[in-house]
């Protein structure tokens, strides 16, 4: 595959830094994302001629297809993991196998509220009153950390949340003077609570005092020729320092990461096939899910000087619409969405309409769109259909479709707008009935009632974060007693996926 001028003059500006590389097809689509410690030379090995005779026909067709690629620089490789992750979770890119299922790093989390607080670990971050901390790459690191963890500031790692007398007599954490029991009063909550903070300090990476000392210590054994323990000392000064090493945090996709080779050439090419008045800065999409009637969604993805704000995104769920009807459905969704917009307007701030909304589908969806923007007097706002089959370009005032050149960068903005709402829509239906199949796993727990259940999954959100909860959790729901919520935690793990049937 010879190496398109655009590519070659992409490659020579690499760094030698760790980061991530998005690979993309004619069409814009990411197809593969991948880390490296040092960029230049991972994204380099893709497109090296004397490499071309060992490619799997796997990796063969992935080089065959990647028309661009676009890069991020982090601080280091566990980063360059972490943000690996997110982003194959967000694009699922099709080359991708690893990474795509819904495992998370671990967090630490501490409620600092409980009467005893002690650390735990976690996959997932409530909004919550929670101190957590994380993510971690490596799970071992930080499960070796936590132990010692426990041992430097003598915390509890007992697993009832409110410890008594009777837990007490059978604590092997406080007998071996690992913990300073305070369920028993050999300290005050407020003392213990001090030893909590000082851990969270610890957590926060102010860690310094302990890796002198257990550096000293290694260094101590080595002179002593006890080789093995200074071993081990060597591993665990490893881990704590993996484990509190700052890392950056990437909640969402990078917005200086480009998705467009160049957006601002896509938009204007955009502006002039499709002869707006001005060009679409602002572009709004709209696509509707449902199987056979049922869960019928919408979707709205936004698109800011060609780039997703995903500030922007709006899910709707269909209100008025009974059964298979997408034309019904989309003109609920543009009615609901600009109908708001001018509500929430006045005459001090004007409301934000976009300068194109893009509608995925053909003539009829189109129709239906213009209709309501008419009703609402938006009759001069751009808009117009993309067909998936053909990618034929629909407008208000123009009996035959539009068609542009494949490889055009405005065909590649409109399918990406497309293809990002369906994505989005699509996503929010199996969302939508997946919670409906697992809630009603808890219609089969006998006696919850309604009333127990709603509160039960306000408290925990859903089905997964319940069997990930301890019995001790689940009992502060209101409703729920200590055999109630250990029955509930045995009904859950005989009807989860791994188990035997």
């Amino acid at each position: 595959m010879p190496t398109s001028p655009h590519l070659r003059d992409k490659l020579s500006q690499l760094a030698h830094k760790p980061g991530v590389y998005l690979m993309k097809d004619r069409f814009g689509t990411v197809i593969y994302i991948g880390k490296a410690r040092d960029l230049r030379r991972r994204v380099n090995q893709y497109f090296h001629p004397s490499r071309r005779r060992a490619w799997e026909p796997k990796l063969a067709a992935l080089i065959e297809a990647i028309h661009d690629f676009d890069t991020h620089h982090v601080r280091n490789d566990a980063d360059a993991m972490i943000l690996e992750g997110r982003l194959i979770k967000e694009f699922k890119p099709r080359y991708n196998v690893l990474l795509r299922d819904d495992k998370r790093f671990l967090l630490l989390k501490i409620n600092l509220k409980d009467p005893i607080p002690r650390f735990t670990l976690t996959r997932i971050k409530q909004n919550d009153d929670c101190r957590y901390f994380g993510p971690f790459v490596s799970s071992g690191a930080i499960r070796r950390t936590l132990t010692g963890l426990r041992k430097k500031f003598n915390l509890r790692g007992c697993r009832p949340l409110t410890p008594g007398e009777q837990d007490y007599k059978h604590c092997l954490y406080a007998h071996i003077k690992c913990c300073t029991a305070p369920c028993i009063g050999n300290v005050t909550r407020e003392a213990y609570i001090l030893q909590v903070e000082a851990a969270c300090d610890f957590l926060s990476g102010q860690s310094g005092e302990m890796e002198a000392e257990l550096e000293k210590e290694m260094k101590k054994a080595a002179e002593q020729l006890d080789f093995e323990k200074a071993a081990t000392l060597r591993d665990t000064l490893e881990d704590l320092r993996n484990s509190t090493k700052k890392r950056g945090q990437y909640h969402r996709l990078p917005q200086q990461l480009p998705i467009a080779a160049d957006p601002d050439r896509d938009l204007h090419e955009l502006a002039e096939a499709l002869q707006l008045p001005r060009t679409p800065n602002r572009i709004e999409g709209f696509d509707i899910s449902n199987i056979s009637g049922t869960f019928a969604v919408a979707a709205m993805v936004s698109f800011r000087n060609g780039r997703p704000d995903r500030n922007g995104y709006r899910r709707f769920k269909i209100k008025s619409v009974v059964g298979q009807d997408d034309f019904a459905c989309m003109a609920e969704t543009i009615q609901r969405r600009y109908a708001r917009l001018l509500k929430e307007s006045g005459a001090d701030r004007p409301a934000p309409l976009p300068e194109l909304i893009v509608i995925d589908g053909g003539k009829g969806q189109l129709n239906a769109a213009r209709q309501e923007l008419t009703r609402l007097n938006l009759q001069d706002v751009s808009i117009i259909g993309l067909a998936k089959q053909f990618e034929e370009i629909y407008l208000p005032d123009r009996s035959l479709p539009l068609k542009l050149d494949l490889n055009s960068g405005a065909l590649k903005l409109l399918q990406r707008v497309r293809d990002e709402s369906h994505r989005f829509a699509n996503t929010y239906n199996a969302r939508l009935r997946m919670k409906k199949i697992s809630e009603s796993l808890l219609d089969e727990f006998p006696g919850i009632g309604q009333t127990r259940k709603t509160a039960l999954l306000r408290h925990f959100r859903s089905i997964r974060t319940i069997r990930l909860a301890s019995p001790e959790e689940i009992a502060q729901v209101p409703g729920f007693g200590a055999k109630t919520a250990e029955r509930l935690k045995t009904f859950l793990a005989a009807r989860s996926p791994g188990a035997a049937n």
